[in-house]
């Protein structure tokens, strides 16, 4: 990493450099900030950012966190020495989520060569809306989404770049309404019936918001049992099914999900299709977490099915780490619904008489007016790397995870509560004062107090983050995720350590 930090500004002293307020000021001063403003951005956040020997936070309370960094706006702009304090204060006190030791969230780490697509995109700072002004963009999204599709199993279908992968399950939503009743589109909800969607006791929250957001409402959200594992029971889905149909509701869509987000679940595609089938209900599949497992020739099977579905949710910005926001919608459907549901035939930019095939035009498949160019990170990156590069990424990802699980069962006070079936390895942590006392009557009260601790004291020594939380009767437990290609067995080693320094006196 050394070599790359170094960013040539001519030597100019900071404190030189002009005052861009001062109208005068041609364009070079503006990009000798920029110049010292990357080369603080690759010290702090990709260097000391991505070192093992660094912390993964500089935790401040919020009150004093504010005087830090000197939020306030003003009337009048500031010099350029102060602004480049205030970008070296926000890549130090944020959370470094490319460290190795970040287990937080399901992203994490770094890819360089998406990071690349990512300032690119930045620079051109363009609207993913027409050819005219995103040529290069539009042609290289259309190829990504072909291949995602490909992986699914679609050599037809349709797609679109959404901002996350909560859009991709409203969009979907949207979708399977409209092809059922085509007139809700002009006429508004009074032309459906009560529609219900179904989904499992473990999917992801956006489906009841997507539900809520569009006018279908949560309590027409019906919710299926899971089975031991939490996925989703298909016989319980087929009696509901039924169930509301008896009771006049129309069946609208079924969201399984493959890489639910505590547990890390894959639902039966097949069986789930099965049923889908023979009700016509949309198959959608939340794979927001999961689907980079179809890049692996060892864990494609996973999602076996998944090529029966409708609709397919996809992050890359998770697991495969493209970076931030990475969310492909992909769509079996050939006769352009995703257009015909969402356009609004604005003339001003979608104009039917231009000297090019104006099914270039993809901006009318979207609600989205401005859209970034989210498809051009991922494309660099595959490019670089390859399939077999992305392959290679998700299976050492599961083999982390089989050597973590392989050292907990050594050590004592680590209570696995499931056996992974991907990245999510969800554990209790039994301090050595609470070993052997499960019977008591304020255990699983005390227990419930452990996560939270420990997860306080981590964060304000900023040795490293994992997340925690309760999930129906098991109370708050740890959450670990391992998916970032920095990370090592070694890094798997401290991170049982350091549970075991933070918390072994509880």
């Amino acid at each position: 990493m050394a070599d790359m930090c170094p960013l040539s500004s001519d030597g100019q002293d900071p404190a030189e450099l002009p005052d861009l307020n001062d109208p005068l000021v041609d364009h070079s001063a503006g990009r000798l900030f920029l110049s010292e403003a990357f080369n603080i951005i690759l010290q702090e956040v990709l260097c000391k950012g991505t070192d093992v020997k660094q912390k993964v936070c500089e935790w401040r309370e919020p009150g004093h966190l504010a005087l830090l960094l000197d939020v306030e706006l003003r009337a009048a702009g500031e010099p350029q020495q102060r602004l480049l304090q205030r970008v070296q204060d926000v890549a130090k006190y944020s959370i470094k989520t490319s460290h190795p030791r970040f287990f937080n969230q399901l992203f994490a780490g770094v890819d360089y060569h998406a990071l690349a697509g990512r300032f690119l995109s930045e620079a051109l700072n363009t609207n993913l809306y027409t050819y005219e002004v995103a040529p290069v963009l539009v042609l290289i999204e259309a190829e990504v989404l072909r291949s995602l599709r490909q992986l699914v199993g679609w050599t037809e279908g349709d797609g679109i770049f959404c901002p996350g992968g909560s859009t991709c399950n409203m969009f979907a939503m949207n979708l399977a309404r409209y092809r059922l009743f085509p007139e809700v589109k002009t006429q508004g909800l009074w032309a459906v019936p009560r529609l219900a969607v179904f989904t499992s006791a473990e999917s992801h929250y956006s489906v009841k918001k997507g539900a809520a957001y569009l006018g279908i409402g949560t309590d027409n959200i019906v919710v299926v049992k899971v089975d031991e594992g939490g996925r989703l029971i298909p016989e319980d889905l087929e009696e509901k099914i039924e169930l509301t149909k008896s009771q006049g509701a129309v069946p609208l869509l079924v969201s399984c999900t493959s890489g639910t987000t505590v547990r890390g679940a894959f639902d039966p595609l097949d069986r789930v299709a099965d049923v889908c089938e023979k009700h016509a209900v949309w198959m959608h599949v939340d794979a927001a977490w999961g689907g980079s497992v179809l890049f692996s020739e060892q864990r494609r099977r996973l999602m076996d099915g998944v090529a029966r579905a409708h609709s397919v949710a996809w992050n890359p910005h998770k697991l495969l780490m493209a970076g931030l926001q990475c969310s492909a919608l992909l769509l079996r459907d050939t006769t352009n619904l995703l257009k015909k549901c969402h356009s609004a035939n604005a003339t001003y930019l979608f104009q039917q008489d231009k000297f090019y095939d104006v099914n270039l035009d993809v901006g009318d498949k979207t609600i989205q007016c401005g859209r970034k160019d989210d498809c051009l990170k991922l494309w660099l990156m595959w490019k670089a790397v390859g399939s077999v590069g992305l392959a290679e990424r998700v299976d050492k990802a599961f083999n982390l995870v089989r050597y973590l699980v392989e050292q907990m069962r050594k050590r004592e006070g680590f209570h696995l509560l499931w056996e992974p079936e991907f990245l999510n390895v969800c554990f209790w942590f039994i301090p050595p004062s609470m070993r052997g006392k499960e019977g008591q009557a304020d255990y699983q009260d005390r227990l419930a107090n452990v996560a939270p601790v420990i997860k306080e004291r981590m964060i304000k020594q900023g040795t490293m983050m994992v997340g925690y939380q309760p999930l129906g009767d098991k109370v708050n437990f740890f959450r670990m995720i391992v998916l970032s290609t920095l990370v090592s067995k070694e890094d798997m080693d401290f991170f049982l350590d350091e549970i075991e320094r933070l918390g072994n006196d509880l």
